[in-house]
């Protein structure tokens, strides 16, 4: 019986027609037909059960009647197997078969999203893009939306300025419940200006007690206004962490060393017995208006360069003439893409400048030349210099770079470990500072050229660390880390500093030996200082020295050493949390958004920075 023209094609009709490899439109039957390719609406398939003659047929997209006429007509006894086939239901393929899904969807189907998963999305791809709100209202961003989804509706700027609001208030909810359930929390503060105005920003920490693991939330970037006086910033302060409820968990805060904030925490710190009487001896409006300076006056030590450079027989000259080279290079590539190119050229590597704002910009752009001589020789710099006519660098010019980059990589890794957020403890500070003291030593011994380079660190550690390297609660709080203990010193009269602290405040976190209740009040009230807690303790303390295992996790097993480990770790070291703060402000605090409310720029922070806290919806889909 021959098939209709409409049911199929012969092989020779199809030759020299492209087929291509698709996916097929009907996997239960796999097994009687191959898909050969799809063309205006219709499926090209190939009979197996008509091989070895190539028999294909046309199908419409939405039915297989073409497929079961032909079984009919030529193959009548596989139409019960065909039957069996369409009856039975469609398997679900693995994710690595290669179908490629778990699901097989028609062709015909579209999948369909709800008004509120679209709204959800889209303030997601706002927040997380920093974009400004304005950006619903473009037509390039409602084309797209219109193509990928017709149906919805797509918000206006005013609704999804509503859409932050709200979520900002959900935030907050979500972290004063996240804090209620926190013991110890350290904050970190600074002020930050742009564009004519000025912010406070500030940062918690806790590490929580179940995972060990650190948690960092940012919690404002309020706007300050006025001078930005030590009793203004106090009191700035004081309002964020009452919106919080974390005024009496506030463990440390870390700033920078601002003469406003040092005033600021001097005065109005907890613990100081003559507060009362420096904030009435401080307060006046003199005072108040040095509180805007960002440095005390007498930390700035002046050296006149002529006297020293006059000193001995001209080999810091030479010294500040490998850096004046140094700038030479850096401002013409800087100043020109065409000196810029023929430094890439010849270098493989571009320069990288020194700015103001970063401490170690200096050593990442010495470090960069360093590392150009190392790995592409020291004729490429001599080729670049000949080129742009700047001068070159001298052996003894390129050794003092050298040795330089070699001083302060160690003084750059001390610093990077300080500024980290997530392991990084208060009790990381003074092995790390000790350490770092000791590397400068044994340098010193070898180095020919920058002995006083390395005298001047050390003297710069010893006034800026000395107070805090014999703190007993900062020597406690390293003896607290499992990964330190007392490995980091042999001094042991700083250790024994540690150790009495430790032992201090175990009895003042007494742990229960018995659950029975106190037969009297007496006894109640005098139960915290009873000997077996106060042996329990330091029973406990005994066995977290002798415990091998570094982790953080084996503190758990020590609960009364635990507590006083997060009270004195839990701070950080280092200030570094509130600059990844305001970071994040100036991506959006840009120059043709200079004029954003406030009260904008910290809700569109907080959800930036803190999403785990409200960023929950799309798990829902």
């Amino acid at each position: 019986m021959e098939e209709s023209e409409q049911d199929s094609i012969t092989e020779d009709e199809t030759a020299g027609t492209e087929r291509q490899e698709t996916r097929h439109p009907w996997p239960n039957l796999k097994e009687l037909f191959v898909v050969v390719g799809y063309k205006n609406d219709l499926w090209r398939m190939q009979c197996i059960l008509c091989l070895p003659k190539k028999h294909e047929l046309l199908a419409f997209k939405n039915s297989p009647s073409n497929l079961k006429k032909h079984i009919q007509r030529k193959h009548a006894n596989h139409l019960e197997r065909y039957k069996n086939l369409t009856a039975a239901p469609l398997k679900r393929k693995s994710s690595t078969s290669d179908e490629g899904s778990s699901k097989q969807l028609k062709l015909w189907d579209v999948k369909r999203v709800s008004q509120k998963s679209v709204d959800e999305f889209i303030l997601n791809f706002v927040i997380q893009g920093l974009h400004p709100g304005s950006i619903v209202e473009q037509q390039g961003f409602k084309a797209m939306i219109n193509h990928l989804q017709p149906d919805v509706t797509i918000m206006s700027r005013g609704t999804m300025i509503n859409r932050v609001e709200k979520a900002t208030v959900e935030i907050k909810k979500n972290l004063k419940a996240a804090m209620n359930e926190v013991e110890f929390i350290p904050t970190t503060t600074d002020c930050w200006t742009a564009h004519r105005r000025s912010f406070l920003g500030v940062t918690a920490h806790w590490i929580g007690t179940e995972t060990m693991t650190r948690c960092s939330v940012a919690l404002a970037c309020e706007q300050l206004r006025g001078s930005h006086t030590f009793d203004s910033l106090a009191r700035a302060l004081n309002d964020i962490h009452t919106e919080f409820n974390i005024r009496d968990k506030i463990v440390r805060t870390t700033t920078d060393n601002g003469s406003n904030f040092i005033k600021a925490f001097r005065v109005y710190g907890e613990g100081e017995e003559n507060n009362n009487q420096e904030r009435q001896s401080e307060s006046d409006a003199s005072e108040n208006s040095e509180g805007e300076e960002r440095e005390q006056e007498g930390n700035i030590n002046f050296i006149e360069a002529t006297t020293l450079l006059n000193e001995d027989d001209g080999l810091e000259y030479q010294l500040c003439q490998s850096f004046s080279k140094c700038w030479g290079l850096w401002n013409k590539s800087g100043r020109s893409t065409a000196a810029a190119e023929i430094i890439e050229e010849k270098c493989k590597l571009q320069l990288l400048r020194p700015n103001d704002t970063r401490w170690n910009s200096m050593y990442l752009a010495v470090e960069r030349i360093i590392r150009i001589m190392r790995e592409q020789g020291e004729g490429a710099i001599t080729a670049v210099c000949i080129t742009l006519k700047l001068p070159m660098f001298s052996p003894a010019e390129i050794a003092f770079l050298s040795e330089y980059v070699k001083i302060m990589c160690r003084v750059a890794k001390a610093i990077d470990v300080l500024q980290g957020e997530t392991n990084v403890q208060m009790g990381w500070l003074i092995p790390t500072i000790t350490l770092l003291k000791t590397k400068l030593q044994h340098l010193r011994l070898s180095s020919k050229c920058c002995v006083p380079l390395i005298d001047a660190l050390q003297s710069g550690l010893q006034k800026c660390f000395g107070e805090m390297l014999k703190d007993p609660e900062l020597i406690a709080a390293s003896i607290l880390v499992p990964k330190f203990r007392r490995c980091w010193t042999t001094d042991e009269g700083l250790l024994q500093l540690g150790l009495d602290y430790i032992k201090s405040h175990l009895k003042e976190l007494p742990v229960p030996v018995s659950d029975s209740t106190p037969s009297s009040e007496e006894e109640d009230f005098f139960s915290p200082i009873k000997q077996g807690n106060l042996q329990e303790n330091t029973k406990q303390l005994e066995s977290y020295l002798a415990c091998p295992n570094d982790t953080m996790e084996v503190l758990k097993s020590f609960p009364a050493v635990l507590n006083l480990s997060l009270k004195l770790n839990t701070p950080l070291p280092a200030s570094a949390a509130y600059e990844r703060l305001f970071s994040t402000a100036g991506l959006i605090f840009r120059p043709k958004r200079a004029r954003i409310h406030s009260q904008n720029l910290e809700n569109m922070l907080l959800l930036k920075l803190n999403p785990k806290f409200w960023y929950n919806f799309l798990h829902k889909y």
